[in-house]
């Protein structure tokens, strides 16, 4: 009986020895992703335990930034501020919905519509608005996604004169 236990035993602590070597490991290349200067005091002078906290006191901090570039990424999207491609008049209602863009390219106008599911929105009476100020619609088009309903309408605009007045009227 007792060779049948000392095995065990010997397995049990072989097995317990290479968990906390795999662990220790595991703490290593961890601890190592971190930039050196996030750690105070350096990282030799702190116990595992301490160097482990301020890995996940990093990981917060990161996650945070991830979350502020985030928002500032789809503030951007919405066009709060300048746009990169060639636009000349760009409306915007603020953050909230519904958004109004209007971009220009030549005598080629899009008009971008952003409003929530909630809010009933008539295109028909930005297309009206569109064609009363002389402007030639060429396509409109819808889509959902999420919780917000994007609608894009691309028009010709026959006289560049009619320009500001259709961005004032959309």
């Amino acid at each position: 009986m007792r060779s049948n236990s000392s095995p065990d035993k010997l397995d049990r602590k072989t097995i317990e020895r290479n968990r906390r070597i795999h662990m220790k490991s595991l703490c290593f290349k961890l601890t190592s992703l971190v930039p050196p200067h996030h750690f105070k005091p350096s990282k030799d002078m702190l116990s595992q335990q301490d160097q482990l906290d301020q890995v996940a006191t990093y990981i917060k901090q990161l996650r945070d930034r991830v979350q502020e570039l985030e928002g500032r990424k789809i503030k951007l999207s919405l066009g709060t501020s300048g746009s990169k491609n060639n636009t000349k008049d760009s409306i915007m209602t603020g953050s909230r919905l519904p958004v109004v863009e209007l971009r220009e390219s030549g005598s080629t106008l899009e008009v971008v519509l952003i409003s929530g599911l909630e809010k009933n929105f008539m295109l028909y009476e930005v297309i009206s608005i569109l064609e009363d100020e002389g402007a030639e619609v060429l396509s409109a088009t819808m889509s959902t996604v999420g919780d917000k309903v994007f609608h894009t309408v691309h028009a010709q605009v026959v006289n560049r004169q009619m320009l500001s007045s259709i961005c004032v009227m959309v």
